[in-house]
This record gives C-alpha cells, structure tokens and sequence, in this order.
C-alpha cells in the first residue's frame, strides 16, 4: 500500500444475471495519492464486472508490474489480468503474455479515443484482449457515488450495469471497442 494511501472500504451487492452471479463483496481500496476518484470507482466497476472469489486488486498505481485487478488460479497462475487508464502497449503486451484474459478499461473522452486510435494497430494482434471505453458523462457520474464507507447495489443484464447506493442510482453503458473473441472495431 502505497504512503498515504486513501482508504475506502465497499460492501457491494451484485447481481450479474448475464453470468448467473449472485454474490456480496466487501472490499477495501487504497486510493493512492495521485489517484482520483473517478479512477479508484471504474477500478470498482471493474470488480463488480467480474467479480469473483479468487479477484484482487493489484498495488496499482504504486506498482508498474501488477494491474488494477487481477485474478490467479490456485496454482498461481494469472486467469485475469485488467487495467485501468490508457496502458502503454509494452504493459498490455506483457499482460497479455502473462494472463488468459486481459481486459483494459478505459476513460477520459478525448484523450481515449486519442489512445485508441493510436492503439489500434498494436493491440489487434491479442486474441486474448478486451477494451472497453467508458464515456466521460458516465465516469462522472460513477465518482458522485464515491464515499470513503459506500455499500453499492449493482445489476448487470444484457451489458447493461445499474449501480446505486440507496439514495441515487446511475445506468452505465460501456462501448467495446476490442472483444478478445472478435476483431477489432475501427473508429473514425
């Protein structure tokens, strides 16, 4: 944990119908100085998207050779490797030499899209990445819920994620701009 860490704990309740995942969480993050909130909630997000027993999160900004989130088997090995910003292609190449399943969670609006399209040809060649893109309005959004004790109800069906904390409720809506089982989608 890096020094003066920020500490936030969550207790999540999540109901991910298109995986028939019905499970709560509790999870303490340490927001690193440099670190915003809006970063500290997609990395959130990003648990709750594919939450499971065995996924933790990585020392993150504190640390160049671990993720956000990371998911090992039991022998050690890396099952799921996800980041969150705009990676450098080297980190995603490592990632995806290292894990099967590399997810990349991006946001920022234009600075994003900037990084994808200069991304685009690079990254095509991993069959075993995904990237998806979170629109600013929505990153936004998601950081309002941001409270250093938050309990947080999250459904997930047919891609679509409903996250609230009892008083408000936000409806976020990723784009894929990489499937690890297709091919790249191309933007202008």
């Amino acid at each position: 944990m890096a020094p003066n860490a920020t500490i936030f704990k969550a207790i999540l309740h999540i109901v991910d119908v298109d995986r028939h995942y019905y499970q709560d969480h509790t999870v303490t993050l340490a927001r690193h100085p440099s670190e915003t909130d809006e970063r500290m909630m997609i990395r959130l997000l990003a648990f709750m998207l594919h939450a499971d027993e065995a996924l933790s999160f990585g020392r993150g900004l504190s640390s160049d050779d671990e993720p956000a989130l990371w998911q090992k088997d039991l022998t050690g090995v890396i099952t799921r490797w996800i980041e969150v910003g705009l990676p450098d292609e080297k980190t995603i190449r490592q990632a995806c030499g290292r894990a099967a399943q590399v997810c990349v969670y991006t946001y920022g609006g234009r600075a994003a899209d900037q990084w994808w399209k200069q991304s685009l040809t690079a990254l095509d060649r991993f069959n075993n990445l995904t990237v998806l893109n979170l629109p600013p309005e929505e990153g936004r959004a998601l950081t309002q819920l941001a409270q250093r004790n938050m309990e947080l109800h999250c459904t997930i069906q047919e891609g679509q994620v409903l996250i609230g904390d009892g008083t408000s409720a936000l409806h976020i809506e990723l784009t894929t701009l990489k499937d690890a089982s297709i091919a790249v989608k191309r933007t202008s």
